[in-house]
């Protein structure tokens, strides 16, 4: 299903890709994609998909972006502010690197930083959108952002990724900031 969905994304918003690939080559220099190595399903590393939103080669990833950061280019900010940098991970989808919904991706190095429930989200494609993506995402600690992805894990069901597909529309529209919440501890 996730192909499926993937495809007829990738089809869709094919104009809105062009659209702001022009967009992102006008205001600056450079590389219209950012790759990045991610920890995916059972411990395998992929390179991830972004649009690039920054001047500079390296990107801070989970860092929350101002305004008027001078790294991030002027088009960046809107990309990040609706998370329309993070697209392209549509491809990943479509690759089976990742899946529509399941905890974010991180970075290899985190492994060696897992406790318990961090061990417990390789243990599924990762996804474009999770319940800790729809709980506060960069306000979280790690170890809260991993609690969230052990109770995704734990409790995976068609009914729970509907619910955070939606979510993550509202969150698109309103913002993060509006749905912070801990988990359980």
């Amino acid at each position: 299903m996730d192909i499926i969905i993937a495809l007829s994304i990738i089809i869709f918003f094919f104009p809105l890709f062009l659209l702001i690939f022009i967009f992102v080559k006008i205001d600056s220099p450079g590389n219209f994609f950012f790759f990045q190595e991610r920890l995916g399903y059972q411990g395998k590393v992929f390179k991830i998909y972004k649009i690039r939103t920054m001047f500079d080669k390296e990107r801070v990833p989970d860092r929350e972006i101002l305004k008027n950061d001078i790294e991030v280019t002027k088009v960046g900010y809107y990309l990040r502010r609706f998370k329309i940098d993070e697209l392209p991970q549509i491809i990943n989808v479509f690759k089976g690197d990742m899946s529509l919904v399941g905890p974010r991706p991180c970075l290899p190095k985190q492994l060696a930083e897992f406790n318990e429930d961090g061990k417990k989200r390789i243990e599924v494609l990762p996804g474009l959108t999770g319940l800790s993506q729809v709980n506060g995402n960069i306000h979280l600690s790690w170890q809260e952002r991993w609690k969230y992805d052990r109770e995704y894990v734990e409790n995976i069901s068609f009914l729970l990724d509907m619910k955070i597909v939606f979510k993550t529309f509202l969150i698109l529209i309103n913002g993060e900031d509006k749905y912070l919440k801990s988990p359980d501890v």
